[in-house]
C-alpha cells in the first residue's frame, strides 16, 4: 500500500512536456541546412526520439512544440502522436528574428498546467528525469572549465540564488551550469507569463527566456529546487565541436 507522500508525489508528478525548437541551428550548420536541429543524429538516433521515447518512459501524456525552422520535417517526423504521447505544435512565425524568450512566450495559451521546459540540442539518460518531474525545480552541474553558458549560485538548502551570464573571466565563487531543463508549477508558469508579456510588448524579443527567470529569482518571485546533474549522463549537442565528441 502507497502511503500517504508516495500519493501526494503522484498527484504532483508532471506530465506535459515543453520543447523549445524554432531555432536554425546555425551552429550546427550544414548538419542544420535541411533538417532542423532537434533531427540531428546522435550515434544514429535523433535527438528528439530519444527526448521523447524519454518522456514516454516517465509517463508524459502530452509534449507541446514550439516549431520555426524546417517544422514540416518534426511534424512529417512525430505526427500528432506517439504512443500515448499527444504532441501539439505551435509554429513560431519570427523565428528567424527572435531568440527562446519569444519561442517560449509563444507558449503562453497553449499550456494551462504545469510541465517541464526542454531544449532542443539535449541528450540525456531519462533516469535523470526523475527528480524533474516534479514542480519549480532547475536541472544544474557544476561548472567545468569545459563547459559554457549560463551559470547559477546555490545557497546552503540548495536552491537557486542568482543568474550569472557566461563569462570567460574568472571568479573565485561556486557556480553551477545550466542543463537547461526547468519545471514549472502553474502559479509559477502564470506569473512568468505576465512577465514575458511585458518583455514582448516592449520588444524585447531578442533574449533568452533566462532573462525573465534571472529577475524572478533575483526579486524573489520564483524560486527553484535545484536538481544535480553533476557527473552524470547528459549532453548539450550545441555546435559541431561537441557532436564530434
Amino acid at each position: 500500500m502507497n502511503s500517504d507522500s508516495d500519493n501526494n508525489c503522484d498527484q504532483n508528478r508532471i506530465t506535459t512536456a515543453l520543447l523549445l525548437a524554432a531555432g536554425t541551428g546555425s551552429r550546427l550548420f550544414p548538419l542544420t541546412q535541411n533538417s532542423p536541429k532537434c533531427l540531428t543524429l546522435v550515434n544514429d538516433k535523433s535527438i528528439l526520439e530519444r527526448l521523447v521515447t524519454n518522456l514516454k518512459k516517465q509517463g508524459f501524456k502530452k509534449l507541446v512544440i514550439v516549431t520555426g525552422h524546417l517544422k514540416e520535417c518534426i511534424m512529417d517526423y512525430l505526427g500528432e502522436k506517439s504512443g500515448d504521447l499527444c504532441i501539439e505544435y505551435i509554429h513560431s512565425p519570427l523565428y528567424k528574428t527572435t531568440n527562446n524568450i519569444y519561442s517560449l512566450w509563444m507558449a503562453r495559451n497553449a499550456i494551462k498546467e504545469p510541465f517541464v521546459l526542454f531544449e532542443s540540442d539535449l541528450v540525456l539518460n531519462s533516469a535523470l528525469l526523475d527528480d524533474m518531474v516534479y514542480p519549480d525545480r532547475m536541472a544544474v552541474a557544476l561548472m567545468q572549465p569545459w563547459l559554457d553558458g549560463t551559470t547559477v549560485s546555490l545557497d546552503k538548502a540548495k536552491k537557486v540564488t542568482k543568474f550569472q551570464k557566461g563569462t570567460t573571466e574568472s571568479y573565485s565563487d561556486t557556480r553551477y551550469k545550466t542543463v537547461n531543463i526547468y519545471s514549472f508549477s502553474l502559479p509559477s508558469w502564470q506569473a512568468i507569463v505576465k512577465r514575458l508579456n511585458q518583455k514582448i510588448d516592449a520588444c524585447n524579443v531578442h533574449c533568452y527566456y533566462e532573462t525573465v527567470l534571472s529577475e524572478m529569482v533575483d526579486n524573489k518571485s520564483l524560486l527553484f529546487d535545484s536538481v544535480s546533474f553533476d557527473h552524470k549522463p547528459w549532453y548539450e549537442i550545441d555546435n559541431m565541436k561537441y557532436l564530434a565528441k
